[in-house]
């Protein structure tokens, strides 16, 4: 799938995601070497983008198109220019299927480096087994579309449903914010110009148990509020990876 990006001298060109490669030749097949040929009908001569979704671009120019193949050569190639400084790991409370797909597709855009489902205590949803790695695959194929429309220099990583305990396990080398409707402390007074790795814990649609508020709290987690008003877990995490964002000069 294809996005335009904006490029040197403010030239549109398409951009696609490829696995890392060597050289100054590149080619495409399948579903994008289509996309090119028959939706945006480009021809040899035209340029487009390539990223290896480990932060590296490649201007490219079209040598040759054959049935289901573009063959390229690399002009140029750089560290791609889309991507924040501060890296963001989205630990979410499994809210129902459509919201977890929408949290993925728009934090992707705005800027998440990685998310991780965690099965709280007042989650609707409970996955298991084949189910949860079959819903791990789709969210997986969704950050990737959004990566790709947003000009992403990587795709972010959906990781495998955690528990709530497994969860403050991997916490405990992180930096954490909790997002509590019961009160906090301003996000202002937690991330700055000089962040650069920060883990955010939402919850689902029935909130944080007291419980589980404690267990982060004496984890070492930052308590911290989105305002006086209580945001539905959908929105809260693109509340605050925004805020983020513009707090660390990624805006």
């Amino acid at each position: 799938m294809a996005v335009l990006g904006m490029q040197k001298g403010l030239t549109v060109m398409p951009r696609f995601f490829v696995p890392p490669f060597q050289g100054n030749t590149a080619v495409i097949r399948g579903q994008d070497a289509h996309h090119i040929a028959r939706v945006l009908r480009m021809q040899v001569g035209d340029t487009l983008t390539l990223c290896d979704a480990h932060g590296t671009d490649y201007a490219c120019e079209i040598t040759e198109l054959a049935d289901g193949e573009i063959s390229l050569h690399v002009c140029d190639r750089a560290p791609s220019s889309t991507e924040p400084t501060t890296a963001v790991t989205l630990y979410q409370g499994l809210p129902k299927s459509e919201k977890m797909e929408w949290i993925i597709q728009k934090c992707v855009e705005i800027g998440v480096t990685r998310i991780v489902p965690v099965a709280m205590s007042r989650c609707v949803v409970k996955l298991s087994g084949a189910d949860s790695e079959k819903k791990r695959s789709r969210w997986q194929k969704i950050a990737t579309g959004a990566a790709e429309q947003s000009g992403r220099g990587i795709i972010p990583e959906i990781a495998a449903p955690l528990s709530f305990d497994a969860m403050l396990a991997a916490l405990k080398e992180e930096y954490v914010i909790t997002f509590y409707e019961g009160g906090g402390v301003a996000l202002s007074t937690l991330v700055g110009k000089n962040t650069r790795r920060v883990s955010i814990v939402i919850g689902p649609e029935g909130g944080f148990s007291f419980e589980e508020i404690e267990k982060l709290r004496q984890n070492g987690a930052h308590i911290a509020t989105l305002g006086k008003r209580i945001l539905r877990c959908e929105t809260a995490p693109l509340v605050a990876l925004a805020v983020i964002m513009q707090l660390t000069g990624n805006l």
